[in-house]
């Protein structure tokens, strides 16, 4: 957690006023891969990210087995399932939800607590298997939920990644690249938001077209 100013306005309530009304793009659904690309793109990421930092680097893809094993099963996206990888991640005991305000970028970003915080993140991840919206959109937007509400003390941006694959992940839908998405992401931005699922139909299209074997129809 990285202190800083505080400010009137606060960037998850920023986020939680333009959540609703971005305009996500629509992309139809498709089937699952008939096979898994030759490159783990979350994998590559994780491991040129912690390059400089061994045992961090073994802690994160070391959670992200269990991740996508739950994911696999299909299971329920909440934080309790989230707090059971970052344990691993923080390599510690616990991981509960934050019990103070937090900041990122410098303290540029601030994220409130309020009695509900907790809740509403329950039910905004609860949306990421909402019908009526493709699925680069939804794994957009839960990427960014984690990100600007902040759940936990350390490791939020791990956290959100470790989220977009177990979203990705869920539907059969891997990636064999992931490092275009690393750019920094406001939460007052809604075209950027609108722009991130772009990308993530992009990568999933691009990482169909590299199978030997193309998924059929």
């Amino acid at each position: 957690m990285t202190s800083g100013p505080s400010y009137r306005q606060d960037s998850l309530t920023d986020w939680l006023r333009i959540r609703t009304q971005i305009s996500w793009p629509y992309r139809n659904s498709t089937y699952p891969y008939a096979q898994s690309p030759a490159y783990d793109g979350f994998r590559d990421f994780f491991a040129i990210r912690g390059s400089r930092d061994a045992e961090e680097t073994e802690r994160i893809l070391t959670a992200l087995d269990p991740t996508l094993a739950d994911a696999k099963q299909g299971k329920w996206l909440t934080f309790a399932l989230m707090a059971s990888w970052q344990r691993t991640v923080l390599n510690r005991a616990s991981a509960d939800f934050r019990t103070a305000p937090d900041f990122a970028k410098g303290g540029r970003e601030r994220y409130v607590l309020a009695p509900d915080t907790r809740v509403r993140f329950e039910r905004c991840l609860s949306e990421s298997v909402q019908p009526d919206l493709s699925l680069p959109s939804r794994a957009a937007r839960t990427y960014l939920d984690v990100l600007f509400f902040h759940p936990f003390e350390d490791g939020n941006a791990r956290a959100a990644m470790l989220v977009l694959a177990f979203v990705l992940a869920r539907e059969a839908t891997p990636l064999d690249q992931v490092h275009p998405l690393q750019v920094p992401r406001w939460a007052d931005d809604a075209e950027g938001a609108a722009d991130l699922a772009v990308l993530l139909g992009i990568l999933i299209t691009a990482a169909e077209r590299r199978l030997p074997d193309r998924r059929q129809p």
